[in-house]
């Protein structure tokens, strides 16, 4: 069995926390996986006046079939490790969408 670390979301009462790990300057926009906890977001933007932050919120809503206005940034707006409210997410609906990035691969 391989060493897999899902994603650690945290349901609240204002919704889901979802922890990221950015990498700023990729080929292309992307959920590429899980590291130690959190969700792996590779975007093509710099992390240039929030461009950066703007292209995950993006990624991130296109993924989770969410509003862009219902992702907040709780922390990390200037870091690599950053955390994101999915407010009024349900913890059960959130795990079920990021499961094609974030399951281990059973043909590898």
């Amino acid at each position: 069995m391989s060493p897999y670390t899902p994603v650690s979301l945290i349901q609240t009462a204002q919704g889901v926390e979802l922890p990221i790990r950015a990498m700023a300057g990729a080929s292309r926009n992307e959920i590429s996986g899980v590291r130690n906890g959190a969700l792996v977001v590779r975007i093509t933007t710099a992390p240039e006046k929030g461009q950066a932050n703007r292209a995950i919120v993006e990624l991130l809503a296109k993924t989770l079939e969410m509003r862009k206005k219902d992702l907040t940034w709780i922390r990390g707006e200037r870091h690599r490790n950053k955390c994101i409210l999915l407010c009024e997410a349900d913890l059960t609906q959130v795990e079920q969408r990021l499961s094609e990035w974030t399951d281990p691969q059973e043909d590898q």
